[in-house]
């Protein structure tokens, strides 16, 4: 892993991170006002964010939890936080931080907190995707007391990271239809990928 500052990340800023539920009442709070996160206010991003909260109130209510990676997460034994960049249009987010907040919930040693990407650009820069894109969800791991940096993930699973760049490099493919790909993955995988991933992610962290 690439070594990287960690002189942004500060207390005072997870301090003022938001909770999942804290995070959730932003985004209808901002609906309500015919906004989203961001400057972009625009009817193709408020139609985004509202596919969005569906999604996630879809994801909150059926995902459930593989016995590999609840065992796991159970054996926590390093105090950390998790800290997620997102933003409520982000259709990436909202396939993953269902599963990422219940992942964090089964944890007592796990701290899990959500801060918005186009208000944090110093800490964004320092996850960049292939070191040049913004893409998010991006999850950054800390050790408690310290602060450390133990690891990161996103802003896909593997698997639908790969099938991103294959669409996204193909001409003959529209945005849309590659948009559209990338969700109908997330529904056959059915969180399986990013669960798996974890498991041994974990491992990783817990040793650094």
């Amino acid at each position: 892993m690439t070594e990287v500052k960690t002189t942004t990340i500060t207390r005072d800023i997870i301090e003022n991170a938001y909770s999942y539920e804290e995070y959730r009442e932003l985004i209808d709070d901002l609906l309500k006002e015919g906004k989203t996160t961001g400057e972009n206010h625009s009817e193709s991003m408020l139609h985004y964010t509202k596919m969005n909260v569906h999604r996630m109130k879809r994801l909150d209510r059926r995902t459930d939890l593989s016995d590999e990676i609840r065992e796991r997460l159970e054996k926590v034994e390093r105090p950390m936080i998790w800290l997620v960049l997102t933003e409520a249009w982000c259709g990436d987010a909202a396939q993953s931080l269902p599963i990422i907040q219940k992942m964090a919930d089964t944890s007592s040693k796990i701290l899990i907190r959500y801060i918005l990407r186009d208000k944090n650009p110093e800490i964004m820069d320092q996850f960049l995707t292939d070191g040049k894109s913004r893409s998010i969800p991006k999850v950054i791991v800390l050790d408690m007391k310290s602060l450390e940096i133990l690891g990161e993930w996103g802003p896909r699973p593997d698997t639908a990271q790969k099938l991103f760049e294959n669409l996204r490099n193909r001409d003959d493919v529209p945005r849309q239809t590659a948009a559209e790909n990338l969700h109908k993955w997330y529904a056959d995988d059915n969180t399986e990928s990013m669960q798996m991933e974890f498991v041994s992610l974990l491992d990783k962290w817990e040793q650094r």
